[in-house]
């Protein structure tokens, strides 16, 4: 039964079009974006129903209560870091790509709660089915391939689909892949074998976006994972790191991250005309756990959201609940919900990526490489 409950929670690691979000003067750069991900990207392609259960009020107060005040199907208090890339650029916040009908103009987030790099039928062969989502991120590559041929006509095959403008889109593609280590917690499949499947499927993803035309690319590594209320809970008190963190989760992240950067630096090589920064969550994460008081975090390790001791989060008494409650100062709070981040943290790590010096190349090289290339 243990082992039951933490694979139906583990899998949570990472699991409604709102109006304007201009909030510059200057004109963007780019017309739209193309966002991919898990539930740290998702925007509402999930519900309380449709997304991973043990996290399975999205839908319900108080999710969506510092921003918009009601619920979203964004797993925060608020806005996620995709909604203040989207601000950044003068650009509304995407919508989600099951509410779209026909051409949406400023772009589309794919992302959807409990999504894997893995396929889907890897898990059903192996007998990993409880509860997984079977969206991966070859079913949003799926999803975005018809996006463009219903919306501009761009077949499946066609290279550099001019009627669909990629020129003038980024792509921002969230994590991926925490997800597929939790599935197999407690299995006899090795953390080798689902981190090689796993790069291989996102390289298959992201030569299929470059080949489509695809030129500015922002590529997300994982967080510092271990740092969760989640992973702090099941594991361990022995398994521990000198910031306090899950030792054992946050070197898995750590070496999957390499292998995605790996594939960044041969994606280059491969597609020299291409912008690919590599967004490194790992070390922004790293950076505020260890100096939180100098980006306004007062609460490193408990959920905001949740109710147990010693973390705020028990795996049966979750976010949004009748009974549980949040706190009254969620931009204080790295955490959330003991699976996902506050507004506040999400805020603080979309300026690390888009201002400063946590993405590489930069951010603004990227956006001055743009209005060079018009």
């Amino acid at each position: 039964m243990t082992m039951i409950i933490i694979t139906v929670v583990t899998i949570l690691f990472l699991s409604s079009p709102i109006s304007n979000a201009k909030t510059n003067t200057n004109p963007s750069p780019f017309k739209k974006i193309y966002a991919f991900g898990d539930s740290f990207t998702d925007t509402g392609n999930t519900v309380s129903v449709t997304g991973p259960s043990g996290f399975g009020h999205v839908s319900s107060l108080p999710y969506g209560i510092t921003f918009f005040h009601h619920p979203t199907n964004r797993y925060s208090d608020g806005r996620l870091m995709i909604d203040f890339v989207a601000q950044s650029l003068s650009l509304p916040y995407l919508p989600p790509y099951i509410s779209v009908k026909g051409n949406s103009p400023n772009g589309v987030n794919f992302a959807v709660a409990g999504s894997t790099a893995i396929d889907h039928e890897f898990f059903v062969k192996n007998n990993l089915t409880l509860n997984i989502t079977p969206q991966s991120i070859q079913t949003q590559l799926l999803w975005f391939n018809k996006y463009l041929e219903e919306s501009f006509g761009c077949k499946v095959l066609d290279e550099n689909c001019r009627a669909a403008d990629l020129d003038n889109a980024l792509f921002w593609v969230g994590e991926i892949g925490v997800n597929d280590y939790a599935y197999t917690l407690g299995s006899t499949i090795s953390q080798d074998t689902i981190r090689t499947l796993g790069i291989n499927s996102y390289s298959r993803f992201l030569t299929a976006l470059l080949k489509k035309g695809a030129k500015y690319v922002v590529v997300q590594g994982m967080p510092m994972s271990g740092c969760l209320p989640l992973a702090m809970t099941l594991a361990s008190p022995d398994d521990r790191d000198n910031i306090g963190c899950v030792k054992s989760v946050n070197n898995q992240s750590y070496t999957h991250n390499l292998s995605i950067l790996n594939l960044v630096k041969s994606l280059r090589r491969q597609f020299p005309q291409a912008v690919i920064s590599y967004a490194d969550y790992w070390t922004a994460y790293e950076t505020v756990m260890q100096s939180p008081a100098k980006f306004g975090i007062k609460e490193t390790f408990k959920a905001c959201c949740g109710a147990g001791e010693p973390y705020n989060f028990d795996v049966f008494s979750v976010c949004g609940m009748p009974s549980i409650s949040a706190c009254s100062t969620p931009s204080q709070y790295v955490n959330w919900d003991g699976v996902h981040l506050t507004e506040g943290m999400y805020k603080v790590l979309a300026d690390m990526f888009l201002k400063g010096s946590f993405t590489h190349p930069s951010f603004s090289y990227l956006l001055d490489t743009k209005l060079r290339q018009g």
